[in-house]
């Protein structure tokens, strides 16, 4: 049984495989930053709800981009599990079948799904991460990650609005039947909704013109699923594509 944990902006998410499928998943927010106890005791729980046994578990992989997490992240695992958990960074990015050309400088999340994405398909692929961030990462069927696009998620774009201005309420991440809100809610669901569905097509035309060919597109994040016109446009979307990958790349290191 292989415990995942992928470290973003957000949420931890904490991912059990276990028999060829992921059986498991739980999310713990980031922020404010919890002490290693903190952690223990959340896994404790979800297992002991999920009727799993810690000692059960073989192996750890985890990725982060939180730096502030990462030495507790490292060792929290350790008298947990009692298990050395596989840290995501760069100097492991060589032993992988994808290549960047800028190591220091991709997300750990963005290089697990550009892994999957890769060895899943063996084609030319964008990879839509629905996260804090919004990202394409574009990786061609050698291997070769070409470049990555980030704009503001759309939690991320709502909280920014909402949070500048005086007199706007919360507003639920719900597409709107019309592109024309009725009321102040439905008038920010329309905007920014409606209006990343077309920055998102409007994305993978300009992306596929400078490439000059089409892509297979995967979409993956805990919000894909929202903007459910796009998934005409989707080849697939895979919730677990980071946790996928982070299994990958923690089989092809640990062999």
């Amino acid at each position: 049984m292989l415990l995942a944990v992928d470290a973003g902006n957000t949420n931890i998410v904490f991912g059990i495989y276990k028999n060829q499928e992921w059986i498991a998943e739980w999310r713990y927010e980031t922020l404010p930053i919890k002490n290693q106890m903190e952690y223990e005791l959340f896994l404790r729980l979800q297992f002991l709800e999920a009727n799993l046994k810690l000692e059960d578990v073989e192996a750890v992989v985890i990725s982060s981009v939180v730096p502030q997490l990462n030495p507790i992240l490292t060792e929290f695992s350790k008298p947990l599990i009692h298990r050395k958990p596989l840290f995501i960074e760069p100097k492991i990015f060589d032993q992988l079948p994808v290549r960047t050309l800028q190591p220091y400088q991709i997300g750990t999340d963005l290089l697990a799904n550009a892994v999957a994405g890769f060895m899943h398909y063996k084609k030319n692929i964008i990879i839509i991460d629905f996260g804090t961030a919004l990202t394409f990462t574009v990786v061609n069927a050698k291997g070769t990650v070409l470049g990555v696009s980030i704009a503001p998620g759309l939690k991320t774009a709502i909280k920014a609005l909402v949070g500048n201005t005086a007199q706007l309420p919360d507003v639920p991440l719900e597409l709107p039947d019309s592109k024309m809100g009725k009321n102040t809610t439905e008038a920010i669901q329309a905007g920014i909704l409606w209006g990343y569905v077309s920055m998102i097509e409007g994305m993978l035309d300009k992306i596929e013109e400078e490439l000059g060919y089409s892509s297979t597109v995967i979409a993956t994040g805990g919000l894909s699923s929202i903007l459910h016109p796009l998934h005409a446009r989707f080849h697939k979307v895979d919730k677990n594509l980071t946790l996928e990958g982070l299994r990958l790349i923690h089989n092809l290191i640990r062999k």
